[in-house]
């Protein structure tokens, strides 16, 4: 199954003008003809070394921003956000990126796009990170990355964006996956990454009960209590809400414009009730008018977190463009033999 690959990066603002970085790692405005503008030099190296760019694209007083695109097993730890005991996914990029730039954490202001909870996957998570130096090219830092990162988490993108763009703010929807395996006997291969139903579950019943959740509604109903800074707007608009049938295993697609805290899980758990045949799929409105968490839990709990994932972080069009005097997305290198090194007997 493959999965549109997002790229983010917005247009460069007008204003202010844009600054440029010395040789010697400070910021000066380009009106100062005496100072050179190359982009190679300052302030601590990176696993490529930052190299001379004469071709310099728009950067703020912060640096140069860079676009992430991350995938991750997240069995083995305690969510995205960062805390370093349970380790987070947050706390492992930032060591990696460390290791690889040399700037400190505080220097380089990680920030995803979701906040997925402990046990949740992604495909398609994306972040941004900021550097005083650009790079001509991408491939090294990327590979270096990867070779600093445990085997369940990868890098799957770098790429250059503007100062405006930020990973969780500039996102328009975002597309999570909820896998459920619905056999007597559990597949030993999606053990990790599926919840298990012996219950034969009655997809056209679910997939009724998922069109009432389509559209913008209030779901307070459906959060969780709030933790940390999380204080969102309960009302979100979700644009599809998918129940598909790929044999024994169901997939549940759903995107929406945003999603409160273990909203997507709580949806899952209504829905696999409905599915069982225990509530009836109308009971849907009658629990969102409620706006009422105690009403949804007369029917159904959080469903487990592993069967989650975040697939996709989607941005307007426009935004999606690079800009000008930058270097090239990295998607990694593709290894080749053009000549067989074994002897021939």
């Amino acid at each position: 199954m493959s999965y549109a690959v997002v790229r983010a990066s917005l247009v460069p603002s007008p204003s202010p003008p844009p600054l440029r970085l010395n040789q010697n790692g400070s910021l000066s405005s380009p009106n100062n003809a005496s100072q050179n503008t190359g982009g190679g030099g300052g302030g601590g190296g990176c696993a490529e070394g930052p190299t001379h760019n004469t071709s310099m694209p728009t950067v703020s007083a912060s640096g140069y921003k860079w676009r992430l695109v991350i995938a991750y097993d997240g069995t083995r730890y305690a969510g995205w956000q960062y805390q370093q005991s349970p380790p987070t996914i947050q706390c492992i990029m930032e060591k990696a990126l460390t290791r690889a730039t040399k700037i400190e954490r505080k220097d380089l202001r990680l920030v995803g796009a979701s906040r997925t909870d402990t046990g949740v996957h992604a495909w398609g998570q994306v972040a941004h990170f900021v550097t005083p130096f650009n790079y001509d090219s991408l491939d090294s830092i990327h590979a270096a990355l990867n070779g600093l990162l445990p085997i369940d988490i990868r890098v799957r993108e770098i790429s250059p964006a503007v100062p405006e763009f930020h990973a969780r703010f500039s996102a328009i929807s975002k597309v999570y996956h909820y896998k459920i395996y619905n056999d007597a006997i559990m597949d030993p291969f999606q053990r990790l990454c599926a919840h298990h139903s012996t219950y034969k579950l009655n997809t056209a019943l679910m997939r009724e009960a998922a069109s009432y959740l389509i559209g913008k509604h209030d779901f307070s109903a459906f959060v969780n209590a709030s933790r940390n800074d999380r204080v969102p707007n309960p009302v979100k608009n979700i644009f599809r809400f998918d129940v598909i049938e790929l044999e024994a295993l169901l997939q549940l697609e759903v995107e929406g414009s945003g999603f409160l805290y273990r909203q997507v899980r709580n949806m899952v758990a209504l829905l696999i009730q409905i599915g069982k045949g225990a509530i009836p799929p109308d009971i849907v409105p009658l629990i969102l008018t409620s706006r009422d968490r105690k009403e949804l839990a007369k029917y159904a709990l959080s469903a487990p977190p592993h069967g989650l994932c975040l697939v996709n972080v989607r941005y307007n069009e426009e935004h999606l463009q690079l800009p000008s005097g930058c270097p090239k997305t990295s998607f990694g290198r593709q290894h080749t033999v053009r000549k067989c090194k074994l002897p021939f007997y």
